[in-house]
Order: structure tokens, then sequence, then C-alpha cells
């Protein structure tokens, strides 16, 4: 039987949105695991200090900047890491994007961007990834949320982006399962990230609106903790909180009902809309 404690050591773990929120958590969870870290983010300064702070607890890690949504830099940047650490043994699809915005006032490039980033971003890296997971018998794990499986107010592209990548992990799920390779779809209850505090407006310009949300947050260092939890059962689906997995029975059985009492609570819109 494989030992939980050691189960992650000198294993390669790429994490996309790396330097924030959950990123960072998963980062450092997998680092003290002796995980060889490999992060990308936007910002190469931060990149830079995350790779120190790894570094300082015994293990190995590289920080390269990187927009998931350009396939030609995300390929680049994967020949770079399995060119470095010879190969890949576990991808985190963790970056993200969202937007608060009626669809009747968003601008197509805002639904766009949240596509690119949310979808094509983890379709880019699975693809540059996907090899050396194969050869490895490695995992892909990719970020969803309650938007995966019921509609929010406001969120009409964000809640397609995460349609999709349950469209897209679930089929893959079947293509590699005999070939060794897992897939973890994980759906996050509210979480206290940068995520909502950085949602853009129709417009594309920053919502400046505080999410109002009326329940407890989970903390980043929580769902990071449950995510590599997950990682070592090599989970097919991981929901995180009470409450999504009460919006996923309620929306699958009495959608009416969901649609009425539940989704504008959920959404953080107190009545406006």
């Amino acid at each position: 039987m494989t030992n939980p404690m050691g189960h992650f050591r000198n294993k390669v773990v790429v994490i996309t949105g790396a330097c924030a929120g959950i990123g960072r958590q998963l980062c450092l969870r997998f680092a003290k695991a002796g995980a060889w870290v490999a992060m990308l983010d936007l910002n190469q300064d931060e990149l830079d200090t995350m790779v120190n702070h790894l570094e300082s607890l015994n293990t190995q890690a590289l920080g390269v900047k990187c927009d998931v949504a350009d396939c030609q830099s995300v390929h680049e940047v994967f020949n770079h890491i399995i060119d470095h650490f010879a190969g890949i043994d576990v991808l985190i699809n963790n970056a993200g994007i969202t937007h608060r915005s009626a669809f009747v006032d968003t601008d197509i490039q805002v639904l766009r961007r949240v596509m690119e980033v949310n979808y094509f971003g983890a379709v880019h890296c699975t693809k540059a990834a996907l090899p050396s997971l194969l050869e490895r018998h490695g995992q892909l794990i990719t970020m969803s949320s309650v938007s995966g499986y019921a509609p929010l107010w406001h969120r009409s592209g964000y809640n397609a982006s995460k349609h999709a990548l349950h469209g897209l992990f679930d089929c893959l799920r079947l293509e590699v399962a005999e070939q060794g390779v897992d897939v973890m779809l994980v759906c996050p209850g509210f979480t206290a990230t940068d995520l909502n505090r950085n949602a853009l407006q129709g417009d594309g310009g920053i919502d400046t609106h505080t999410f109002s949300w009326q329940g407890q947050l989970s903390s980043a260092v929580d769902v990071a903790e449950a995510i590599y939890q997950g990682a070592l059962q090599r989970k097919r689906l991981l929901v995180l909180s009470n409450l999504n997995k009460s919006a996923r029975f309620l929306y699958r059985l009495f959608p009416s009902f969901f649609e009425r009492y539940i989704a504008e609570k959920m959404s953080g819109v107190n009545g406006q809309r």
C-alpha cells in the first residue's frame, strides 16, 4: 500500500493561477508533501517570491509567467517544465476569472475572455501536459464550482465555462482511465479568495461592488487541504460544501424551486438584478 505521507514526494505538480488564493495554498500543500512544484501565473515577481518560499521548504520549484488563454505560450511553458523536471505527474487547472453582469449588459469580449481563461486555459494546459501524464500514469485536477451544475444570477459566462469543463473532463476521463490517468473535478464552496474581488463588469472593467454572501466563507487553506486529500484518494468529483451538495441535489430534482428560492441567494446579488 502506498504511504500517503510520501505519495507525492518528488512528483512534479503543475499548478495554474498559482500566486493567490487556492492556487497559492495548493502550491504550499504539495510542496510540504515533498512534491516538485511548477507554477504558472501572470506576475513574475510574485512567482519568484513563491519559488523562494517553496525552496525554503526543501523542495524544487519553478515559476513561469504565462497567460493560460495563450495557446502558444502554454505550449512553450510546458515544454520548458518538462525539460526542467523530465515530466509531469499532476496538473491542477486552477486559473480562473469571473464576471458579475446580466447577459444583456455583458460585452461579447467579456464572455470570450471568461471562456478563454476558464475553459480554453484548461484545454491548452491539458493538451500540453497529457502526453507526459499518460506516460507517468498521472492525475488531472480541474477547478469547477457550484456553477458547473446549477444556474446563478449574473454569471452566465462563468457558468457556461464551468459547464464546459464538466463536459470536457467527464469525457476525457473515459478516454484515459484505462491508461492509468485519473481525472478529478473540484467544486469548492464559497471561498475567501481574490476571484470575486476581481470580477469583471459587463464592459470589462473591475466590479467594485462587494460580493455579498451571508454564510460562512471557506478558507483557501482548508480547500487546498481537501483537494490534496482528494488527490491522494484519486477521486472523480470533489464537492466541498454542504451548500454545494444541496444545490446540486435541489437543482437536479427540483429546478423550479431552486431557481425561485435558492439561485438569487447563492449569487450574492441582494435582490439587485
